[in-house]
């Protein structure tokens, strides 16, 4: 009666090892696989730059990136101008995530407010945030804070449509349930709708670092004098292409990180889950 239990337990616990091993084999093919790609794209850019296909004037290269990195880490400016730029960024996306959730939560509590609010949502959702960008420099000034206003207007109305129709789509069911026993509106609030949409405003917050980071870049270039927008519209002035590409470079990897910090969060979650 032993060896009939002990064998189908033994056969899974081996498909199961076989499973994971494949897995793990799969995920380290595809970051081998994404690290050869980038290491073949610049290459490429940088052979194509010495064979003269393109001009490494307009073009740069990476030698000639890495070469202002250093210079630009040896003065700090490199660490002056990032950080600036990072900062303005969480400023603005767990700002407007903070006070998008608080709206939805008032559109979620009164009905008759969503109905009200709706086609307001819908036509400032359609609208291009950064034309108001002049607007703001006027209403505020030229600090920090109208960059911060930026990357909070571009990240709140997503956060709002977002987490409302997460709250919408609470189970049903289960907040009936919790009618039944003479729940209020506020314990089921607390005790179903939110936990039920921490996966929504987690994924909501990986759109809103991307977003923020426009706004902050959009706010740079029209008011700051340091970030990443700063040194991106000062090597274009100036005609500073290499310190216009190690700037877009080192912006690409400050958003890859911010992802994946926010994605980190994410499995945290899942796993305490």
């Amino acid at each position: 009666m032993s060896e009939e239990y002990i064998i189908p337990i033994t056969q899974h616990s081996a498909e199961h090892l076989e499973f994971i091993r494949k897995e793990r084999s799969e995920h380290r093919a595809v970051i081998l696989s994404r690290i050869i790609i980038l290491v073949a794209i610049f290459v490429f850019w940088e052979i194509a730059a010495i064979m003269k296909w393109i001009d490494p004037f307009i073009m740069s290269q990476p030698t000639r990136i890495a070469k202002t990195i250093a210079v630009l880490s040896r003065d700090g400016s490199l660490f002056l101008h990032t950080g600036i730029t990072i900062y303005e960024t969480v400023i603005g996306f767990l700002s407007g995530t903070i006070l998008g959730t608080f709206i939805a939560v008032i559109l979620w509590w009164s009905r008759f407010t969503a109905r009200i609010l709706d086609p307001y949502l819908v036509v400032f959702n359609a609208l291009p945030k950064t034309a108001l960008g002049p607007i703001i420099l006027v209403w505020i000034g030229g600090t920090a804070g109208s960059i911060i206003v930026m990357a909070l207007l571009l990240s709140i109305i997503v956060t709002i449509l977002n987490v409302y129709q997460s709250f919408k789509n609470c189970d049903e069911d289960k907040i009936k349930l919790l009618k039944t026993f003479g729940a209020t509106k506020a314990q089921i609030l607390r005790k179903v709708v939110l936990p039920s949409s921490i996966p929504d405003i987690i994924s909501t917050l990986k759109i809103n670092v991307g977003m923020s980071l426009v706004g902050v870049i959009v706010g740079e270039f029209l008011v700051s004098s340091a970030g990443l927008g700063y040194l991106i519209i000062y090597g274009g002035q100036v005609f500073k292409m290499d310190l216009v590409m190690t700037s877009v470079i080192i912006l690409a990897v400050t958003a890859a990180l911010m992802y994946l910090s926010v994605a980190w969060v994410e499995k945290k979650y899942i796993k305490m889950r």
